[in-house]
């Protein structure tokens, strides 16, 4: 992957996961406690993808 491209993924994950945090809100809201750990690990997932990205990033040269 080029340097824009994991630049484009990353802004993408971000985005998805700011969406992802609203819902949590919604859903707390309601009180659905399964539908909440469900939605908090793919919280989780999406930090070890960001993270991920971010050291490609640092050794993209291009």
């Amino acid at each position: 992957m080029n340097k824009q491209q994991l630049e484009q993924e990353i802004a993408q994950l971000k985005m998805d996961y700011i969406g992802l945090q609203g819902d949590i809100e919604k859903l707390e809201s309601t009180g659905n406690s399964k539908m909440i750990e469900n939605a908090e690990r793919r919280l989780a997932g999406m930090e070890d993808r960001l993270a991920d990205l971010n050291k490609q990033l640092a050794t993209t040269t291009e």
